[in-house]
């Protein structure tokens, strides 16, 4: 059986990915799975679907409302190494600092903890596989997964999708 990143890594040039997640049953086109979780909590920052849209991207619409992924090795983050704060993209909550990041070598942002009450966790069951989905706790957006194949001193993976945080730098 293969690891999530194995089959990753494996269709990275191939495109072995995108023809697997071609034949899975999509849901209005919008990018999300039928089934996929869906957020049943009250969040302390909410908006309309309409007011969503209009404060964020399109591509971060997808990934924080409609829990997408951007592509691997697509985001600045994944290369940003200075001292600060990734944030949510969709209400300024501090989620991680960079003292927890790292390089997973898997093409999104990776951290082994985030700070204290910044996410919050829920069973992931689409891609025919279990996982847990991060998001932030005061928005619910959706981050990304937490895998346990991490570093030292945690051994977590917080593997976010860049589009989801904005980077403050730490002032000096």
């Amino acid at each position: 059986m293969f690891t999530r990143r194995q089959l990753l890594a494996a269709g990275a040039g191939l495109g072995v990915a995108t023809l697997a997640l071609k034949a899975l049953p999509w849901q209005g086109g919008e990018g999300r799975l039928v089934g996929a979780a869906q957020a049943d909590e009250a969040f302390e920052v909410s908006h309309t679907d309409n007011q969503w849209r209009t404060l964020l991207s399109p591509e971060q619409y997808r990934v924080l409302r409609q829990e997408g992924t951007e592509r691997a090795y697509s985001s600045a983050l994944n290369d940003e190494h200075r001292a600060g704060t990734f944030a949510c993209a969709g209400c300024a909550l501090a989620l991680f600092s960079s003292t927890t990041k790292f390089d997973s070598h898997t093409g999104w942002p990776s951290f082994w903890a985030p700070l204290e009450q910044a996410v919050a966790q829920r069973s992931d069951r689409s891609l025919g596989m279990q996982r847990t989905e991060v998001h932030c706790r005061r928005c619910g957006g959706h981050l990304g997964h937490v895998f346990d194949d991490g570093p030292a001193p945690t051994g977590l993976r917080y593997c976010m999708n860049g589009l989801a945080m904005n980077f403050t730098v730490q002032a000096a």
